[in-house]
């Protein structure tokens, strides 16, 4: 009886064994190739066929096979064909290589950085062709490769940009990833070209009102008007200098009777020095100066001034509700020209204002305020559309503890009605249509029974009456409309649903058919393991808390896995995936739980949940993060939470760090990539946005420099010596002030590597390394 009990013990309790091998690395390495190319039936890229109410799209069905579907949108009917002539006329065939992602003429960096997707680069050629990221244009970052005839899956982001390269160096195609899963098709077809300039020349109209009477424009950095009857010039202002110019911003009443001009007071800017080491052309190290500014600097300061054409002379303005501005922007004449309005955004970022200025006496008036008691979100949360025929202004504001639109009236400011309310959060605006006085959006939060950071698509008037929510299945969507805009494809995943595609009909969201729903058995047999999704219960014990737990592929339910979380707590957003995607976990394939959780102070949730990252960024949600992992421990032996770790990049950095610093009784080890662990030291608009102006005690009590003393555990440090992103001296900082208080610690920096180090070929296997060592407690790859 005592044998059959002690067997039992070990049955549950039975460590991690042989873990951290080489046989281990090599499997991690492995999962983007074992992986790669084993869903089907998960992609829909229709093509419309002019003239009809069909599209048709190509789909995978298999390894080595795909079919093409045609589809009446009217009814639903469908017809299916191996190839693309017994469906469709000649006339009626694509002149596209089937690339579904943003084909680019030239190479250049990203733009934006959106939401987490994948690009599916499938290879058409003869020779194997090589996928790098164009992070930095000058040294792309390498990933995968993809022989003849195959294809690869690649992690990224929506507006990250991928270069395809053969033989030679040779670039085959540049492309950029967009919010939808796309396919990216290297044929031999891409050729260069210069790519077009898409921001706007600057409108003349600025300059020369339609009436062709007057020109303003900037002579030795004042404003300055001339009769082009007569030619002659008079000089608008006279307080312009090379320090303090007029600008070019220049804003024409509608009956040419006012003139309003922006003066900028220039600030001098920081300049961060960087040491490259080791230059590839030269034996001597190089000195890189950029331009960084940081909280607390002194900024450039924008200030309108208003004249009047027929006295010729400046009319007074009161600056006291926009004196110490983040920004001044949206500037709009009243179609009578009796007032002009900006959009004041006053640095600290408590106040965001529509201001409005009586032409005749120059009076400031506050249309509408934002003045919260923590921060106006407006990186995120912010919207402003005119609707100048009907004398209104659609506004987005979290006044009712929740993101949400508002009707206003421009004239007067008084509120007119809440568009949208609820306990739910309005993500995105999409469109407006001014006949129809209807708003098209991005939402979460609207289905109780579904996780709030699923991404809906709706349709409300401008009065608050008649919303439509256009999408219902239980996960996040992307939509695509029909060109006439009747129709639209929805297709919806979680991280355990493969991606599922329907018809629906735009006027109420109806389903017309069910096109696809993707199979993704064979990347199951493949040793593919399901995200779980967990939630718990966060500090408040009331407000849910989400996240997902990763396994290794040969996980085994009677061992015990030490616990890593993968952290980046940056208020911008909300950072567990919820869509879909075949790539395996590399550091959970070395034998550990990988956990990824959204605690409070991130966005997208209700105001409340946000505001806990105001002044305070060193929390980090940890609060709620440890809870979290100890709920989902608690039903799951297999989760041995003894032994938990963290890593993190960026934001990301600092609270990695940050777990050693406030809750080392829980986490042990920490991974630090290219951390802002001193927010004071990292770009302004960001920190600023959450850590407030002017700079306080709060700053310091976030900083893991000034907090570094507290540290207890395991900490790996790392950083790339050419980081443009984040100061490099916010690591070196908290290494001094380590090595002040005789802190134990790891240190590496990786010579020529930028922003991500820890991403580079070396730092991903140092990370790896440093978590066997100490978790598993094994040394690498023996």
């Amino acid at each position: 009886m005592i044998s059959r009990a002690l067997s039992l013990i070990l049955i549950f309790t039975f460590p991690v064994l042989a873990q951290g091998s080489k046989e281990d690395y090599q499997r991690a390495d492995d999962l983007g190739k074992r992986f790669s190319g084993k869903v089907f039936r998960d992609r829909v890229d229709p093509k419309w066929v002019k003239g009809t109410k069909k599209f048709w799209y190509r789909v995978r069905t298999g390894p080595k096979s795909e079919k093409y579907v045609l589809i009446d949108s009217t009814t639903g009917a469908r017809k299916e064909a191996d190839k693309l002539d017994r469906l469709l006329p000649k006339k009626n065939k694509p002149s596209t290589n089937g690339s579904t992602v943003i084909v680019l003429p030239a190479p250049r960096t990203h733009k934006s950085s959106g939401d987490s997707t994948t690009i599916t680069f499938l290879n058409k050629t003869k020779q194997p062709v090589q996928f790098l990221w164009l992070g930095n244009l000058n040294s792309p970052t390498p990933y995968g490769k993809a022989e003849p005839e195959k294809q690869i899956d690649q992690h990224t982001y929506a507006g990250h940009v991928w270069i395809a390269k053969g033989p030679k160096n040779k670039t085959l195609g540049v492309f950029e990833a967009t919010a939808k899963p796309g396919l990216a098709v290297i044929d031999g077809s891409w050729k260069p070209s210069k790519e077009k300039k898409d921001h706007p020349k600057r409108r003349k109209k600025s300059e020369t009102p339609p009436d062709g009477k007057w020109r303003a424009v900037i002579s030795n950095y004042n404003l300055t008007l001339t009769n082009l009857e007569t030619n002659k010039t008079i000089s608008l202002s006279k307080s312009g200098t090379k320090d303090n110019p007029f600008t070019g911003q220049i804003y024409w009443s509608p009956d040419r009777s006012k003139i309003v001009a922006i003066q900028r007071k220039n600030a001098d800017k920081r300049r961060v020095h960087i040491v490259e080491s080791s230059p590839k052309d030269q034996a001597q190290p190089k000195l890189k100066t950029i331009t960084y500014v940081k909280p607390g600097d002194t900024i450039d300061h924008p200030r309108p001034h208003l004249f009047d054409l027929s006295t010729q002379k400046e009319i007074p303005l009161n600056n006291e509700l926009f004196k110490n501005p983040w920004s001044l922007s949206d500037f709009n004449w009243d179609s009578d020209s009796s007032q002009f309005t900006f959009l004041y955004n006053q640095r600290g970022h408590q106040v965001l204002r529509v201001v409005a200025i009586n032409a005749k006496s120059g009076k400031a008036s506050s249309l509408i305020a934002e003045t919260p008691e923590t921060f106006v979100c407006y990186s995120r949360k912010k919207y402003y559309h005119r609707l100048e025929e009907t004398k209104e202004i659609i506004w987005m504001s979290e006044r009712d503890g929740w993101n949400h639109l508002y009707l206003f009236n421009s004239k007067t400011g008084s509120p007119k009605n809440q568009i949208t309310k609820g306990k739910w959060v309005v993500h995105k605006v999409d469109r407006i249509d001014h006949e129809k006085r209807q708003i098209w959006f991005q939402l979460g939060g609207i289905y109780p029974n579904q996780d709030p950071y699923h991404v809906h698509f709706a349709r409300i008037n401008f009065d608050g009456t008649n919303l439509v929510k256009l999408t219902a299945g239980d996960g996040t969507h992307n939509i695509d409309y029909s060109p006439d805009g009747k129709f639209f494809i929805d297709t919806y995943s979680r991280v355990d649903l493969p991606p599922v595609t329907e018809l629906r009909r735009t006027k109420d969201g109806s389903l017309v058919t069910v096109l696809e729903k993707a199979d993704h058995s064979a990347l199951k047999k493949a040793g593919w393991k399901t995200p779980e999704r967990f939630v718990a219960k966060g500090r408040d014990g009331k407000t849910d808390i989400h996240g997902i737990i990763r396994r290794p592929s040969n996980f085994d339910p009677r061992k015990r896995y030490p616990v890593i979380e993968q952290i980046y707590a940056g208020p911008h957003d909300a950072h567990v995936p919820k869509r879909f995607s075949s790539r395996g976990h590399a550091i959970a394939e070395l034998g550990f739980i990988v956990v990824q959780i959204d605690g409070m102070g991130t966005s997208l949730r209700s105001k409340a949940f946000h505001d806990v990252c105001w002044q305070n960024i060193g929390d980090a949600g940890f609060p709620d993060r440890v809870l979290w992992i100890k709920a989902a421990g608690k039903d799951r032996s297999w989760m041995d939470l003894s032994r938990v770790g963290i890593y993190g990049g960026s934001a990301g950095g600092q609270n990695a760090m940050r777990a050693l610093i406030t809750h080392h009784d829980f986490y042990k080890i920490a991974v630090a990539d290219c951390g802002c662990h001193d927010n004071a030291m990292d770009k302004i608009w960001w920190n600023e946005q959450w850590m407030g102006y002017p700079l306080g005690e709060h700053y310091k009590a976030s900083s893991n420099t000034a907090q570094a003393h507290r540290m207890e555990g395991k900490l790996l440090l790392i950083v790339g010596e050419l980081d443009t992103n984040v100061d490099p001296a916010s690591t070196m900082q908290v290494v001094n002030a380590l090595v002040k208080a005789d802190k134990d610690f790891d240190l590496l920096v990786i010579p020529g590597a930028g922003h991500g180090a820890a991403g580079t070929k070396y730092g991903r296997r140092r990370q790896k390394d440093y978590f066997v060592r100490h978790l598993l407690g094994v040394e690498p790859r023996h």
